[in-house]
C-alpha cells in the first residue's frame, strides 16, 4: 500500500527510469549553461568601465525601461510555475493557457529588449564596436535574448505536440524540462538586473 501512495505521489514526468534520466541530463545541460553566463559576466564586469570616450551605462540605462523587462521575464516565471503546476493536475487546458500566457510576456520582453538596443544604435551612436564596454554588453545580453528566443520556439513546438498527444509521461517530461530551461533565464536576468543595469545606474 505504502509504495502505491509513494508511486502516485510521483510526478509524471519522473515516472520512468528514461524520464529521470533525461531530466538529470538536462540540468547537467544547464551547469555548462552557467559557465558559459559565469564566463560573460565576468567579461562585462572586467570592461565595464571600458567606455573608450563612448556613452557610459549611466548615459544609456533607463530604470523604466530594464524595470518593465525585469517584470515582463519574472511574470512569466511565474505563469510557467503555474502551468507545471496544471500540468501535474492533469487539467490540459489551463497548461496550455498558462504557457501560452507565459509566451506572450515572453515575448514582451523580447520586444522592449529589442526597442532598446534600437535606441541605444539609433539615438546614442552605441554599437558593439564603439567600446569594450558595449561589445560585452551586447555580447551578454543578446546571448540570454536569444536563449529566450529558442525558448519560445522550443515551447511553442511542445505545446504543438501536447494538443495532439495529451499529457503523457514523455510530453510532461519534455514541458517540465522547457520550464526548468525558462526559470533558468529568468534567473540570469536578475544577475543581469543586478550586475549590469542596478550598478550600471549607481555608477
Amino acid at each position: 500500500m505504502a509504495t502505491q501512495n509513494n508511486h502516485a505521489s510521483t510526478p509524471l514526468e519522473y515516472s520512468t527510469e528514461e524520464g529521470r534520466l533525461k531530466i538529470f541530463g538536462f540540468w547537467v545541460f544547464l551547469g555548462a549553461e552557467i559557465v558559459l553566463f559565469a564566463t560573460l559576466f565576468a567579461t562585462y564586469l572586467t570592461y565595464q568601465h571600458a567606455t573608450a570616450g563612448g556613452p557610459t551605462p549611466q548615459d544609456l540605462f533607463v530604470v523604466k525601461d530594464f524595470m518593465i523587462e525585469t517584470l515582463l521575464l519574472l511574470a512569466s516565471s511565474f505563469t510557467c510555475g503555474l502551468a507545471i503546476y496544471e500540468m501535474r493536475r492533469g487539467n490540459q487546458k489551463a497548461l496550455l493557457l498558462w504557457y501560452i500566457v507565459t509566451l506572450l510576456l515572453g515575448a514582451g520582453f523580447l520586444y522592449f529588449e529589442i526597442h532598446e538596443f534600437f535606441m541605444y544604435v539609433t539615438e546614442e551612436g552605441a554599437t558593439m564596436q564603439t567600446s569594450a564596454f558595449l561589445s560585452s554588453f551586447f555580447v551578454l545580453l543578446g546571448t540570454h535574448g536569444a536563449h529566450v528566443t529558442l525558448g519560445i520556439f522550443w515551447i511553442i513546438l511542445l505545446l504543438i505536440q501536447l494538443q495532439k498527444r495529451g499529457i503523457t509521461p514523455v510530453t510532461s517530461r519534455k514541458l517540465f524540462v522547457a520550464g526548468l530551461y525558462w526559470h533558468f533565464l529568468d534567473v540570469v536576468w536578475i544577475f543581469i538586473y543586478t550586475l549590469v543595469y542596478l550598478m550600471g545606474v549607481a555608477g
